[in-house]
């Protein structure tokens, strides 16, 4: 809606993930690195941890556009909602196998089959699973045990990617997982931005839209954007999103303490040292604000 109005060839905070975007911050970095180094090594299982909102799905789209151009095979599990054999038949319908992909016995052999070959021509294949916090114990079993799935020559014949909230590294400490814990070889865990991580993430979403040197979000703003947002990646895209719209029903190409208040109110954020109540909207001297304006905008 506002891209014209302040020169973006595109939307800069989508709250979708997009890899194009990928503020490559060093945890970012050591991250994707950590994740395509297991695949490549064979590690058989790496779980990626975070906070909601701290990018571990941009993490994982990354991942995935890697694999997909070193043509490396794999299933992606993006609805952990599921019951074992609904997990198997996921599998199944990604890797494409020619099998019933309702029976278990025929998807087990057929995964098998399927990853015996692809290690004869000295190929890995990669499982990756999202919100893997959600898992029912017994699909983790069945995810354990695909671990068992493994050549003296080549390793681990499935690697296993499971990303989610901080839940899962305490699911994984269950004294009934014990054996899948004891698998896990790689580990890393996503933190919130930095507040210098904070201001370049902002400006290198907006520099990739098609604006290279903002002066829409003043040094003193971004400040608080950090502080509000708490350096959450989702938080400071709502919040910058929703900015941005504000500044473009008020004609106006630069956000101000009061837009961010009234960003703030409307999406009932609370913060360390905040004190308004919530839904509060902050009233500005010598200003009014039209929401005809807006709607004739929209």
């Amino acid at each position: 809606m506002y891209n014209a109005f302040f020169g973006f060839k595109e939307n800069p905070f989508s709250l979708s993930p997009d890899p194009a975007f990928l503020y490559r911050s060093a945890q970012h970095e050591e991250a994707l690195a950590n994740l395509i180094y297991g695949v490549h090594s064979r590690k058989g299982f790496i779980v990626l941890t975070g906070e909601v909102g701290t990018g571990k799905t941009t993490m994982l789209e990354c991942l995935r556009d890697f694999l997909e151009a070193q043509q490396i095979e794999f299933a992606f599990i993006f609805n952990s909602r599921i019951n074992a054999d609904q997990f198997l038949e996921m599998i199944a319908y990604d890797l494409d196998l020619r099998c019933n992909r309702t029976s278990k016995t025929e998807v087990l052999f057929a995964l098998n089959q399927f990853l015996v070959q692809q290690a004869n021509h000295g190929r890995t294949t990669a499982l990756i699973v999202d919100e893997a916090h959600n898992l029912e114990w017994d699909v983790l079993e069945e995810i354990r045990l695909l671990g068992n799935l493994e050549s003296p020559k080549t390793g681990k014949l499935i690697q296993t990617i499971l990303a989610g909230q901080p839940e899962l590294e305490r699911k994984l400490d269950a004294p009934n997982l014990r054996q899948l814990k004891q698998r896990i070889i790689l580990r890393y865990d996503l933190k919130p931005f930095r507040e210098a991580d904070t201001a370049e993430y902002i400006s290198s979403r907006m520099a990739k839209a098609g604006v290279p040197e903002q002066d829409v979000f003043p040094a003193e703003l971004l400040s608080e954007i950090h502080l509000r947002s708490q350096g959450i990646p989702r938080l400071i895209n709502a919040m910058c999103d929703n900015a941005l719209l504000t500044c473009f029903a008020l004609e106006t190409r630069v956000a101000t303490l009061e837009i961010l208040d009234e960003v703030c109110a409307d999406m009932r954020l609370e913060w360390p040292g905040g004190n308004r109540q919530r839904g509060e909207r902050p009233r500005r001297s010598g200003e009014s604000y039209d929401p005809s304006a807006y709607q004739s905008r929209r």
